[in-house]
């Protein structure tokens, strides 16, 4: 997963009070605002100028390669500041997060059937399986308020699992009448599980991750324990 833990601190935010709101972008709205999306990962990355151009061009070319992916949902979080000359604001990104639902008929993202027990990819040929695949929040969303809901790490993933949800359950009814915020606070209700994989040795992505809520996963007790432990990521899922 892609979450930006940076050496140094970050710019502020949030605060329940400061009201990020959250919405979907298009594919071609992404494409419109991959500039912003850019700058957000390489603001909250720290590090110095080279490193901020190297971090933004390799983020970049990830983010094109998944949106590629069927089911892709890319959500950011935008905040109002004042800024226009005639004294009206203007909308910043606060964050972003991405993913898709994994599909069981194709080549497994990052050989993710050798990470989770059977039970948990039986979920995928129904479609309840979502890898969230990028989370980019700001330093002080990593390290103040974990726990509480309207933190915005977890308010971004919890709404991209309810979204895909809702999605899930549009296409159950047939109706096209569903509104996701009845299923925002329970995205349990079709059993919809996220996953995501995180390097091994990268702790601190792994720790902030685990303070969001997610939790670690391993496969069947078939598989060799040296094959876990020399295996490149750590498996984690959130929800029910």
């Amino acid at each position: 997963m892609t979450v930006n833990v940076p050496g140094r601190r970050g710019p502020q935010g949030p605060s329940p009070l400061e009201g990020e709101r959250i919405r979907p972008l298009s594919r071609w709205q992404i494409e419109d605002r991959l500039a912003e999306l850019g700058d957000l990962y390489a603001q909250t990355a720290g590090g110095d100028s080279r490193a901020w151009n190297h971090d933004r061009e390799l983020f970049l070319r990830r983010l094109a390669g998944e949106v590629q992916r069927p089911g892709f949902a890319l959500l950011v979080a935008e905040r109002s500041v004042p800024g226009t000359p005639a004294g009206g604001e203007s909308a910043v990104l606060a964050g972003c997060a991405y993913g898709f639902p994994v599909r069981a008929d194709g080549p497994w993202w990052r050989g993710l059937d050798g990470y989770l027990p059977r039970d948990v990819l039986g979920l995928a040929a129904s479609g309840r399986l979502f890898a969230i695949s990028g989370l980019v929040v700001h330093s002080r969303v990593r390290t103040h308020h974990q726990g509480l809901d309207w933190n915005l790490a977890r308010r971004l993933q919890r709404r991209l699992l309810a979204d895909h949800t809702a999605g899930l359950a549009d296409r159950a009814d047939g109706t096209g009448a569903v509104d996701v915020a009845d299923v925002a606070d329970d995205v349990g209700v079709l059993g919809v599980l996220g996953v995501t994989l995180v390097e091994r040795d990268d702790a601190m992505t792994l720790r902030a991750l685990r303070s969001w809520g997610w939790r670690s996963v391993a496969p069947d007790a078939s598989v060799a324990r040296d094959m876990l432990r020399y295996a490149p990521c750590r498996a984690l899922v959130l929800g029910p």
